[in-house]
C-alpha cells in the first residue's frame, strides 16, 4: 500500500522524463535538449511543500546544470551507472529511507532504484512492458508534461495541492 504522506523526496532521470528524449548535436558539438515549462512549474509547485527535487542521470550535460539552476534543483548527479546506489546514498545525506522516494525513469537503467521507491511512474511513451511494472503512468510523454502530471498525482493524493496552489499564488501577489 502506498503511503502518500510519506513521500519526502522526487528523484526524476533526465532524457525521457525531464527532455523528450533527444538528444541534439549542432556541426560544432554543442548539445540541445527539450524541457517542458509545465514541468518546469510542477517542480516550483514543490519548493511550497516538504518534498525535495533531485535529478539522477546516466549522462553528463551542461545544459542539464542549466536547467537545474533554473528550477532550484541543488542535488544533481550526472554520468551515473548504478543509480539505485546513488539515490541510496542521497536518500542517507538527507536522512530518509526508501519509504520517502518518488521516482521517475523511463527505462530499465531506472528500475532497480523504482523497485525500491515508495512510489514509481514513468511517462506514457516508455515501453509496454516497463509501463507494467509501475505505480503510475503519466498519460504525458517525458519532456512533454510528464512529470507535472505526477507531480500533481502526488500532490493531489498527499491531499495539499489546493494549499500548494494557494501558497504559490500568494507568492506571486508578493
Amino acid at each position: 500500500m502506498i503511503s502518500f504522506d510519506k513521500i519526502k523526496l522526487l528523484v526524476l532521470d533526465c532524457d525521457g522524463v525531464l527532455s523528450d528524449g533527444q538528444i541534439i548535436y549542432d556541426s560544432n558539438g554543442v548539445e540541445s535538449k527539450n524541457f517542458s515549462v509545465k514541468d518546469g512549474l510542477g517542480i516550483k509547485l514543490l519548493s511550497f511543500t516538504d518534498i525535495k527535487v533531485a535529478v539522477v542521470t546516466g549522462r553528463k550535460s551542461d545544459i542539464l546544470v542549466q536547467r537545474c539552476q533554473d528550477l532550484g534543483i541543488t542535488i544533481l548527479r550526472q554520468k551515473i551507472r548504478n543509480k539505485e546506489k546513488v539515490v541510496g546514498e542521497i536518500l542517507h545525506e538527507l536522512d530518509l529511507s526508501w519509504d520517502n522516494l518518488a521516482y521517475m525513469g523511463d527505462d530499465w537503467n531506472d528500475y532497480p532504484v523504482m523497485q525500491k521507491a515508495q512510489l514509481s511512474a514513468c511517462p506514457v511513451d516508455s515501453t509496454d512492458e516497463f509501463k507494467k511494472k509501475m505505480d503510475f503512468v503519466s498519460t504525458y510523454s517525458g519532456g512533454k508534461g510528464a512529470v507535472r502530471n505526477y507531480i500533481n498525482f502526488i500532490l493531489k493524493n498527499k491531499v495539499i495541492y489546493e494549499k500548494t496552489i494557494e501558497d504559490f499564488l500568494a507568492y506571486l501577489r508578493v
